[in-house]
């Protein structure tokens, strides 16, 4: 997949980051944050390049990968406070609280185009889901909240693994029933995520596909 990307370098004392977001806004796609249950609701384009995102975020540990989505067009169904989405590797040490300073720093941007290897990713995802299986398994996703963003820190694996949830959501989402009348249908939650010690309801984040309105231009594929 190519992505068409705004490339950021905003400094924070002697550190230079390095911080990409989509060049075209994923209008039709909304997050809210896991209050235990978050929501993340989008259509074919939305999920199909947040897949191609959490891919590239795989293989560049040292990037921020930033999601505007808090001031998306808001669906006619869904719960929870709109979020932004951040994707970084657990190595590079990003504290949500230091994000609010970094994001009022992105201005200026460059153009970047990148390409994404499916092959590539498939692979990484399935190891990840064959080391899901044995009993010491400890690679999840990381999540805070903070500053109406919600975060996600994780490696290579679980990143592609999301990667494939998220496109099999694309690509699966517009077969389903009901969908030609604008009904969001479920189709994953994002891979487990750490949880938090003391019990309680698990956090978790649903993953639905939703069609933008007016439905009338919406056909399921194969009519």
């Amino acid at each position: 997949m190519r992505l068409r990307l705004q490339q950021f370098r905003p400094r924070t004392g002697p550190h230079e980051h390095r911080v990409v977001q989509p060049r075209k806004p994923l209008c039709h796609t909304s997050l809210s944050a896991p209050e235990p249950i978050g929501l993340l609701l989008g259509d074919h384009d939305g999920l199909n390049r947040l897949a191609g995102l959490f891919s590239f975020a795989a293989y560049s540990r040292h990037t921020i990968v930033h999601v505007p989505l808090r001031d998306s067009l808001r669906p006619d169904e869904g719960f929870g406070t709109p979020v932004d989405l951040v994707l970084v590797h657990d190595t590079l040490g990003l504290r949500p609280s230091k994000w609010p300073e970094l994001r009022r720093k992105l201005v200026n941007g460059t153009p970047l185009t990148v390409g994404t290897v499916e092959e590539r990713t498939a692979r990484d995802a399935a190891g990840w889901r064959e080391r899901g299986t044995r009993a010491n398994f400890r690679d999840k996703l990381r999540h805070a909240t903070h500053a109406r963003t919600f975060f996600l820190f994780g490696n290579r694996e679980v990143f592609a693994e999301t990667a494939t949830s998220l496109a099999h959501a694309a690509g699966w989402g517009p077969r389903q029933k009901g969908v030609t009348q604008g009904r969001s249908v479920l189709m994953t939650a994002l891979p487990t995520l750490v949880q938090e010690p003391g019990g309680g309801h698990p956090v978790e984040v649903l993953v639905c596909f939703k069609p933008y309105p007016p439905y009338a231009h919406f056909q399921r594929p194969g009519r």
